[in-house]
């Protein structure tokens, strides 16, 4: 990691000194991003309240271009996280920390149709995230991300948010945690999964829906085979099988229903 200058480090005792005055105060998160950004030049944020079992909370936004909202705020918080590697990776088990997209996201998910409507479509290349505990039910996300005019983040600036990442969670463990909500109980057995699993329910084989859902993540077929213990051949057997009985013939075209189905749940 290239060296932190004299000027840089005064810029950051400064606002991360701002920061921990406004925690408990609304004014924390934008204090907070603004010490991030002493340090690395980052665009856009979203932090979110991820809960298990339960859909993730917008708690804060900036940055985020007019005319991408409509995609990334309200079609991604009604459902389209269902498909979104970070929020998957956080309902199994994700642990506290500073993640890049490529450490969590499936094989295939940069050539998914999910990566090209949801990242590229919404004005991004990638995400970065802290994933910060408040308890064993739930976690804060804070997301950054660079859009498609600005640079993707490098290998320097990524290793200074790493470092960051301590100071980071200490901050939004005292903030957030004594606003955290009673998340309301879920119906008997429901699970976020079980949600996303009712996608092709009336056509589908149990084993044929394991695999779509799959297919639509961005996992290949040699991941999906990894992910069910079975052969490569038998997936790619079942998503010929399941493109018949959902009468489409591309990941693209699968990927349209899916969206449709969602818009119409």
């Amino acid at each position: 990691m290239a060296t932190i200058s004299v000027d840089e480090l005064s810029h950051w005792n400064r606002a991360v000194t701002e920061a921990t005055e406004a925690c408990h105060d609304e004014r924390f998160p934008d204090t907070l991003i603004a010490a991030i950004r002493t340090l690395v030049p980052v665009e856009s944020v979203l932090i979110g309240l991820e809960q298990r079992e339960q859909a993730p909370t917008l708690l804060y936004e900036t940055g985020i271009p007019s005319h991408y909202r409509e995609r990334i705020i309200r079609r991604y918080y009604s459902r389209g996280y269902l498909l979104d590697p970070f929020c998957l990776a956080v309902e199994r088990g994700l642990s506290a920390g500073f993640y890049h997209l490529s450490e969590v996201a499936p094989d295939n998910f940069f050539t998914s149709e999910y990566y090209k409507t949801y990242y590229l479509a919404a004005g991004a290349v990638e995400d970065c995230y802290y994933i910060l505990d408040l308890s064993s039910e739930a976690k804060v996300s804070i997301s950054l991300y660079n859009g498609l005019t600005t640079t993707p983040f490098d290998a320097d600036q990524l290793a200074r948010l790493r470092t960051l990442e301590p100071m980071i969670a200490h901050l939004a463990h005292r903030h957030w945690r004594p606003r955290l909500p009673t998340p309301p109980s879920p119906p008997h057995g429901w699970r976020l999964q079980d949600a996303f699993l009712d996608f092709g329910r009336e056509w589908l084989t149990e084993r044929e829906r394991e695999v779509c859902h799959l297919l639509l993540r961005g996992h290949s077929a040699k991941s999906s085979a990894r992910e069910l213990a079975i052969s490569p051949e038998t997936i790619r057997m079942h998503r010929k099988n399941l493109y018949t009985k959902l009468g489409v013939s591309s990941q693209a075209e699968l990927f349209a229903l899916f969206i449709d189905w969602l818009s119409a749940e």
